[in-house]
């Protein structure tokens, strides 16, 4: 499971500019299963993203794809870990260490 942290790095024009096509990346990768939860972060200097999947080179592809990393307005990190314990309502989402 990865953390997906992004972090604006131009002016909230810029951010919003980029934000309608970005909303869209956002809803097709929970369309198609890679996101678990999104949304900003307070104060508003980016977001936050709780993305499935186990290859770091796929999430970086992924991540890459961003609207707001193709017009230049944000970079992210990314934080790998293994969900080894969640809410009852995530135990889908559990995973074991190797």
């Amino acid at each position: 499971m990865f953390v997906l942290e992004i972090t604006y790095t131009a002016s909230a024009d810029g951010v919003e500019a980029a934000l309608p096509e970005h909303l869209v990346w956002v809803d097709d990768h929970f369309a198609n299963g890679a996101f678990l939860a999104s949304g900003p972060k307070n104060p508003r200097d980016g977001g936050v993203i709780l993305a499935l999947g186990d290859d770091r080179t796929k999430i970086e592809e992924m991540v890459a794809s961003d609207p707001f990393i193709v017009a230049g307005v944000g970079e992210y990190t990314i934080i790998e870990f293994l969900a080894t314990r969640t809410a009852p309502a995530l135990t889908e989402y559990r995973q074991q260490r190797p």
